[in-house]
């Protein structure tokens, strides 16, 4: 555990008490603060009084008297759509507002640091696509390459859950906007931009909103070495917002499809390879292609990204070269799941909005295609970019009809449920096909979560294949 500094004899209010925010009330308790305690959910609340915490409604008057900060889990709106009640009576208290990050980055270094010869870094990736894998790539790299890693934030454990680190210890973080866009604390430091398509627009009032959530990790961080996708402008602009000239080599720029040039440093994959260069030259060159754990152009995007991310650190070329060859892939995220009479099944139930579900079509060929659920904002029309890929689509969901119908040009099937969906396209699958489930939608019209959705995926492709 981290704990909390700063705090000491005070009272700290926490709103939430989610996997965060309970992990940053026994951090502030820790760390000598009392932690106020509060959800909506009565369950909730009984779990954090089981633990010695003390309840009190932050909804009532005078609830923030002799409160030094407000602690809200990512889930609480803060701004948009509308401020969450209790936020707008801290700012009406002048009780500042933080979160679980804002509270990591400034309890992380202690004392105990000047001891050390190496004093530990952090690592934190943020995008819109690709930020989980990317970030457990990174730490499946470092632990290759005999550095000790935790992986933490949106993946993995809670930031304030993790050991306090050691001599050269890496910590790698996985944020989100909803985190980056409050924490009153970010000093990575390196610092990771993936790449940028719209998502959560309407919690940040649309994308120039998100984008600048994503943003603040760059601009208000500082980070030591910046790592840009830039095959957006988004990405480019904070390159360029970042560098003071065509050499500096504290931006990393990485893009996948496109050759990067120019005397800078960039790790970029075409066709495969992955390339790194710098001043004018390549230095380093790596065969992605037979690579099980990576496949598609999205996930040599991740590739490029760990990759600058760790030779910031000094690891080797061939050091992340064979840590690239055994990572096995994360769970929902183009996960191969089976492989019977040359067809293969993938789960990428991540792929919970348009950009990342073309990516996932686009990295496959001969598709029989799952998709479906709780629509986000912006239509399916991007898709079609994809749809060559796809020999058929079996759409599940509430909305199935509704859904089915905009895949304009493709043969499509409404089934429903995931159940009837695999059935259907196990029964329709040809040797060389492969069975996809990325959703290009939401989860919750059936499922608690994209993880759930993955699991039955999982479970009835297993049951389909007698495995």
């Amino acid at each position: 555990m981290i704990p909390v500094q700063g705090f000491d004899g005070q009272q700290v209010a926490v709103l939430g008490l989610g996997r965060s925010g309970l992990s940053a009330a026994r951090a502030l308790r820790e760390g000598g603060a009392t932690a106020i305690c509060w959800d909506d959910n009565p369950k909730a609340r009984e779990t954090a009084e089981g633990e010695g915490f003390d309840i009190r409604d932050l909804s009532k008057d005078s609830a923030f008297d002799h409160i030094s900060r407000l602690i809200i889990s990512p889930g609480i709106p803060h701004l948009y759509p509308a401020p969450n009640p209790v936020i707008a009576k801290a700012w009406d208290a002048g009780v500042p507002v933080d979160n679980d990050i804002g509270l990591f980055f400034r309890s992380l270094a202690t004392g105990d640091w000047d001891r050390f010869d190496t004093a530990p870094r952090v690592i934190a990736v943020t995008g819109s696509n690709g930020k989980s894998t990317t970030s457990a790539l990174i730490h499946h790299i470092l632990e290759e390459a005999g550095f000790r890693s935790q992986l933490a934030g949106n993946i993995g454990r809670g930031v304030l859950d993790i050991d306090p680190p050691g001599d050269g210890d890496v910590i790698v973080l996985e944020l989100s906007s909803y985190q980056t866009d409050l924490a009153r604390a970010l000093t990575p430091d390196v610092a990771v931009f993936t790449n940028l398509s719209p998502d959560h627009l309407d919690r940040h009032a649309g994308l120039g909103g998100y984008f600048a959530a994503k943003r603040r990790l760059f601009a208000e961080g500082g980070p030591d070495r910046a790592v840009i996708g830039v095959d957006e402008n988004e990405g480019r602009y904070i390159a360029n917002q970042l560098s003071e000239g065509a050499t500096d080599d504290r931006v990393i720029q990485i893009s996948s499809g496109q050759k990067l040039s120019g005397p800078g440093w960039s790790v970029f994959a075409r066709k495969g390879f992955l390339a790194e260069w710098r001043k004018g030259r390549q230095v380093a060159s790596i065969d992605l292609r037979p690579i099980k754990g990576l496949p598609g152009a999205h996930n040599h995007q991740n590739a490029c990204a760990a990759y600058a991310a760790v030779r910031a650190l000094g690891v080797a070329p061939r050091a992340i070269e064979a840590a690239l060859g055994t990572f096995a892939g994360l769970p929902h995220r183009s996960q191969i799941v089976g492989e019977k009479d040359g067809v293969t099944y993938v789960n990428d139930s991540k792929a919970t909005n348009v950009d990342s579900a073309l990516k996932a079509l686009l990295a496959f060929k001969n598709i029989r295609w799952i998709c479906g659920g709780l629509q986000k904002e912006g239509g399916l029309e991007a898709l079609s970019a994809g749809f060559g890929h796809v020999r058929k689509a079996y759409v599940i969901g509430r909305e199935a009809d509704a859904f089915a119908v905009q895949l304009t040009g493709l043969e499509t099937e409404a089934c429903g449920t995931m159940d009837v969906a695999v059935a259907r396209a196990v029964a329709d699958a040809e040797a060389g096909d492969v069975v996809l489930l990325a959703p290009a939608a939401a989860s919750f019209d059936q499922y608690d979560s994209f993880e759930k959705r993955g699991e039955d995926f999982v479970a009835r492709v297993t049951a389909q294949l007698g495995n």
